[in-house]
């Protein structure tokens, strides 16, 4: 199985420097979660706020984040792979040819081991790969690897 990998030992939401930068990061941050899935998307949400990321938004798909992206910037995407009306696959190479939305964190998710899809995504510039089902750790360390670079 696949495991979230992290590129840089910053860690923001376990900061030891003190509770008040943490916590400010952790308000400023901002995430889309895309999945076409409603229950996936639910539960990624639950997770954010519980992990006390206030600046959440949704999409249902590949194209709806798009349009939410031109009117809602985000830090970090947090998307599906297997999307019917555009793979997250596809949505990652469209955000990497956007100047204006090429430098935003992308972690993919999924529960298929689809391998060539995976490395195809790695080399495309996605910043992390979350397997489904995940547990919350997993889900921070992943956030703490994409947040740690900006």
């Amino acid at each position: 199985m696949l495991n979230c990998s992290v590129f840089d030992g910053t860690d923001i939401f376990h900061n030891p420097i003190g509770k008040g930068r943490f916590v400010a990061l952790r308000k400023d941050l901002s995430v889309l979660v895309v999945d076409d899935m409603t229950v996936s998307r639910q539960i990624l949400l639950q997770l954010l706020e519980h992990m006390g990321v206030q600046n959440v938004r949704s999409a249902a798909g590949g194209v709806d984040a798009m349009l939410s992206l031109e009117r809602w910037p985000a830090d970090i995407v947090v998307c599906d792979m297997n999307m019917p009306d555009m793979t997250g696959l596809q949505l990652l190479q469209h955000l990497r040819g956007d100047a204006t939305h090429q430098r935003v964190g992308f972690v993919m998710t999924s529960g298929e081991d689809d391998s060539d899809m995976i490395q195809e995504a790695w080399h495309e510039g996605m910043d992390q790969f979350l397997p489904k089902p995940f547990e919350m750790d997993s889900l921070i360390t992943c956030l703490e690897g994409v947040a740690g670079r900006m």
